[in-house]
Parts: structure tokens; C-alpha cells; sequence
């Protein structure tokens, strides 16, 4: 079950790789400036994923607007993920939670992940949504089980608004 809202947001220090080479992004680095958007997906390199991360990168100027900024986590590798992001264009900074740490943290990963292929994934984060405010507490949280089911968008930019 997802993390509440309400609830203070767990912080987290997660590698991703820019052009510019690896870096650290710490959550809490965030708190006391604005919000923070935290986008958790299965995997790179996969329909729905592609989907999601394409359009929220052609969009993401309007979450700058509301005063957030917007990460998208997963489980692959930092080095997957950079390959992915530049073959589809994807502008959202994307953290590897290799280990799956974070998505247990937040309470939002499968105990096994299309598990009619017999993959034996366990740990691949569900596709959810937090809004973080600047003082680290969740104001909103978005889990589906439905891998293919994307967030509820038009509601995470509402609450942004309220937040703002």
C-alpha cells in the first residue's frame, strides 16, 4: 500500500546519468524551495513507460509553472535510462532505484511483475505519483496495479495549483 497522505516523504538519494556524466539527486534537496513530483514506472524501454515520460516531457513546463520539480524512478540502471531518454527524447530527470529500495520505501512495488510471463521480477516499482510540498510531506499519492493504467494527471496538476 502506497505511502498516506500526510505522511512524511522518505528521503532518498538516487543516481542518474546526464550528458554531462553520473550525479547524485537528493530529495530533501528540494524541501523549502517548491514541490516535488515523484513519477514511478516499471521499466525503460516499454510502451506505457515511453508513453508516459514523452508526454510529461513535452509538458514539462507546465509542472515548472506549478512550481515542481519532476522525477521519474525506476529500476533500471542509470546507464539504461540515459540510453532510453535519448532515444525517445525523455526530459524528465530519471533515478535509478536499482536496488529497489525506494519503491519498497514508498510502498508502491510488485511482490512479482507480470507474473502470467513467469519473469520472477520482484521489487519493479507499480506506476504511481507523489506530489512532495517543500516541507517533504505527501500531499498526494497515486498507485495502480495496472502497469498499462497511467496517473491521473489533470488531479496532479490540480493539487500543484493548490499548492502552489
Amino acid at each position: 500500500m502506497p505511502l498516506a497522505v500526510g505522511t512524511k516523504a522518505p528521503d532518498f538519494t538516487l543516481s542518474t546519468k546526464t550528458v554531462d556524466g553520473p550525479k547524485q539527486i537528493r530529495l530533501s534537496d528540494n524541501f523549502g524551495k517548491g514541490n516535488t513530483l515523484l513519477l514511478f514506472f516499471p521499466m525503460a524501454f516499454t510502451a506505457t513507460c515511453t508513453t508516459e515520460m514523452c508526454e510529461v516531457s513535452a509538458g514539462l513546463n507546465s509542472y515548472t509553472n506549478l512550481n515542481a520539480v519532476v522525477y521519474g524512478i525506476s529500476g533500471d540502471n542509470p546507464f539504461a535510462q540515459e540510453a532510453w531518454a535519448q532515444k525517445e527524447k525523455i526530459t524528465v530527470p530519471l533515478l535509478s532505484d536499482y536496488e529497489h529500495k525506494i519503491a519498497k520505501e514508498y510502498g508502491v512495488m510488485y511482490d512479482s511483475f507480470l507474473p502470467q510471463m513467469n519473469l520472477g521480477m520482484s521489487g519493479v516499482p507499480k506506476r504511481s505519483a507523489f506530489i512532495i510540498d517543500k516541507n517533504g510531506v505527501i500531499q498526494y499519492a497515486e498507485s495502480n496495479d495496472d502497469a498499462r493504467q497511467l496517473p491521473n494527471f489533470e488531479k496532479i496538476k490540480a493539487k500543484l495549483g493548490e499548492l502552489k
